[in-house]
């Protein structure tokens, strides 16, 4: 699709039920995510959330879903050595994960390369890196300096050197999302990163506007639909279109 020039979606899932409601709206791609903490749980991070508790989501995930590649997150610490992230990447590949996904820059280059290896597809995820929130200070856009960019975009063509065959960028410049997907040949997904990118990700609860606090990157379908399925396909058809995010929803 990205040869083509032709955007797709993704969406986070966390039940059965709910995708089902995906895959009926053919969302391109379903991510497990960590986020789960935040709008499952009611926690005030990720950062509590635990291998088992990402492998039994998965596993119902994986139960409504046929059709789209269906990532997990790697929860925080499930990563921190080479053999742990092995380990714990076979747990929630068993559950049902087609592919997993990290957050970290170059310093993952040889977890990725390990896993890819050994027949475990790897995301990876740069830009603000919700499990690393304590150490950036809180939920700020990141790579508005030049070299905070040019490392940005280094960090994430060392992961494609490495095996990764997806990369998420999350709240940073729209110019910067552009040039990221510009300079790697594998798909880049922005969440807050502007339209350019070859693909948009949103967390079900934004974009349903049930979360209690809206991103300012997201947008809430269902005020604009009679349905939860409706709302989901509008979501996958305007990121399609490419009016999906629009100016309101970026950062300069």
């Amino acid at each position: 699709m990205k040869a083509n020039g032709e955007k797709f979606a993704v969406l986070t899932a966390y039940d059965f039920t709910f995708s089902k409601l995906i895959e009926n709206a053919e969302i391109e791609v379903v991510l497990v995510g960590d986020s789960l903490g935040n709008v499952v749980q009611g926690r005030d991070s990720t950062i509590p959330v635990t291998v088992d508790e990402m492998a039994y989501h998965t596993a119902a995930v994986k139960r409504g879903n046929n059709r789209a590649l269906l990532i997990t997150d790697m929860p925080f610490m499930s990563y921190a050595s080479e053999l742990q992230a092995m380990d714990n990447a076979a747990i929630l590949m068993q559950a049902g994960a087609q592919m997993v996904k990290l957050e970290g820059g170059a310093w993952l280059a040889d977890t990725v390369q390990l896993l890819s290896e050994r027949g475990i597809p790897v995301c990876g995820h740069v830009g603000l890196t919700p499990q690393s929130v304590h150490k950036l200070g809180g939920y700020k856009v990141q790579g508005k300096e030049d070299q905070a960019a040019e490392q940005m975009i280094a960090d994430a063509q060392a992961l494609e050197e490495a095996g990764a065959e997806l990369i998420v960028v999350e709240c940073v410049p729209s110019a910067l999302g552009k040039l990221l997907s510009e300079s790697l040949r594998i798909p880049v997904i922005g969440i807050g990163a502007g339209p350019d990118t070859d693909a948009q990700v949103l967390v079900l609860h934004d974009m349903l506007g049930i979360s209690q606090r809206l991103p300012r990157f997201s947008r809430n379908f269902l005020e604009e639909h009679d349905s939860i399925q409706d709302a989901i396909t509008a979501y996958g058809d305007a990121v399609r279109a490419g009016s999906f995010p629009a100016a309101e929803h970026c950062f300069k």
